[in-house]
């Protein structure tokens, strides 16, 4: 492997560019006297890594992220994302922050080469965690693993994030990039009897024991991507059958969100008001991405998999061992294990470093009053232009706007800029920005007095250069 190659491209372009230029904020310290680092980043996944990549860009250099997984299993990709390949394009740029070398195309060709690049139909979940890993080694970002936050608390002037292990961190400014369950957690619907855990079910992000469902009959809930994914798994696994139960009587056919993936969406769709960014996301939301092609096709080639289409489930519970399925009609399937594929919810409180702050949270359904016919998206936190959080009444939580909301939440709000991989380096642009606007702001005073201070002069050597006196 050639590696260095791909570093010492990142080298020159950053070089020719001037980038990173020096820090200037200002060094703060807490009430207490301890120091504060500038912006915390709670989440080391993709979007953690751009975020805090494009901060240093921005001479925002004292940035620190947290994650509570292990090194090299930060984010989805080989832990519940369980597809053999991302559904993307190749193509992407991603995260790569308008830095060609630091985009996967240039790190993949200067480490396999490039007859390996153009044999790549799709890039490897476990390929792109490698990748992910170098993004953040070669920018030089700090991070500390198995480190679960616990929760967080805003005052004026800073943030306190309370560890699970009882530390504290303060920081000026706190950056949540926790992922597509970052903003709640997966959605259990109702009708599922709680009593299945542990061992009867599971969501399709929890741990899952596949090899243990050798010889079983499994059920799968609902017909997205990764219902499919998780399907092509067990039956992968030497599951003996697969039952995929899906309310709708046929599966979405065309994918709105490649549609909507491109520069206007990224740019624009924050400029829109918010009667014109509801409808959009409605809009979405009625028309939700069909599974891929490949997916489809990977569980197809087992013959234990059968699809019910037009049958939802109205309640799911034990049934001694197994698992007891009431279908809308009557009808009744008994099985050895559910997975729950129903997704995300968006629902601040459910969050545990979310949870004390959540009612002083602003949602769309406080601000846009269509919102309240559809409840799951009114539960969005309402964002501001820098994905920052929003008091529900003014004055309720000083600081919150410290906190910056750089996950699936901020889909209402900002569009798909902190979900999926075409977006994230508008998104993590915008935040910087906004991080680095907010700073000079606070720290006028002292930006100021080194303005004042600076001395160099111009004119020495020429008959025209004045001493000072």
């Amino acid at each position: 492997m050639m590696t260095s190659l791909a570093d010492e491209a990142v080298a020159r372009d950053l070089s020719l560019l001037g980038l990173p230029p020096a820090a200037w904020t200002t060094p703060r310290r807490a009430t207490d006297g301890a120091p504060l680092v500038d912006v915390l980043v709670i989440g080391a996944g993709m979007c953690g890594l751009a975020a805090a990549g494009a901060l240093a860009l921005r001479g925002i250099r004292d940035v620190r992220l947290v994650d509570a997984s292990p090194q090299g299993r930060e984010g989805p990709w080989v832990t519940y994302a369980r597809m053999d390949t991302l559904r993307s394009p190749k193509t992407l740029a991603g995260p790569a922050l308008g830095i060609p070398s630091l985009t996967f195309r240039a790190w993949y060709e200067a480490t396999f080469g490039n007859a390996a690049w153009q044999a790549l139909y799709k890039i490897p979940n476990a390929t792109w965690q490698d990748y992910l890993g170098w993004f953040g080694r070669v920018l030089g970002l700090s991070i500390e693993n198995d480190a679960a936050v616990a929760g967080i608390e805003p005052s004026a002037d800073a943030v306190a994030v309370h560890r699970r292990d009882g530390r504290i961190t303060g920081a000026r400014r706190v950056v949540l990039a926790t992922g597509r369950a970052g903003a709640g957690g997966p959605h259990i619907p109702d009708f599922v009897d709680r009593e299945l855990w542990p061992g009867r079910c599971a969501h399709s992000t929890e741990a899952i024991d596949f090899p243990a469902l050798a010889s079983r009959s499994v059920a799968v809930l609902g017909g997205s991507a990764s219902a499919w994914d998780n399907a092509a798994t067990a039956l992968e696994h030497g599951a003996a059958t697969v039952d995929m139960y899906v309310r709708r009587p046929a599966l979405p056919q065309i994918n709105k969100g490649r549609g909507s993936a491109g520069p206007g969406y990224f740019l624009g769709w924050q400029a829109l008001d918010d009667d014109a960014r509801w409808n959009l996301a409605a809009y979405m939301e009625d028309n939700p991405a069909p599974p891929p092609h490949e997916t489809v096709n990977r569980t197809l080639r087992h013959r234990g998999f059968r699809i019910h289409l037009g049958t939802p489930v109205a309640a799911a519970a034990r049934d001694g061992e197994r698992v007891a399925l009431r279908l809308a009609d009557g009808g009744r399937r008994i099985h050895d294990f559910l997975i729950l594929g129903t997704g995300f919810a968006v629902d601040l409180p459910q969050r545990p470093e979310l949870a004390a702050i959540a009612p002083a949270i602003a949602t769309w359904a406080d601000r846009h009053a269509p919102a309240r016919s559809r409840p799951a998206l009114g539960r969005h936190p309402y964002l501001g232009p820098g994905f920052e959080l929003l008091e529900r009444v003014p004055g309720m939580m000083p600081g919150l706007d410290r906190i910056h909301l750089f996950n699936h939440g901020a889909q209402l709000s900002h569009g798909m800029l902190a979900s999926d991989i075409p977006g994230t380096s508008v998104g993590a642009a915008r935040l910087a920005d906004a991080i680095a606007q907010a700073f000079f702001r606070e720290d006028q005073a002292e930006i100021r007095a080194a303005l004042d201070d600076f001395d160099e002069p111009e004119l020495a050597g020429t008959p025209f250069f004045v001493p000072r006196g």
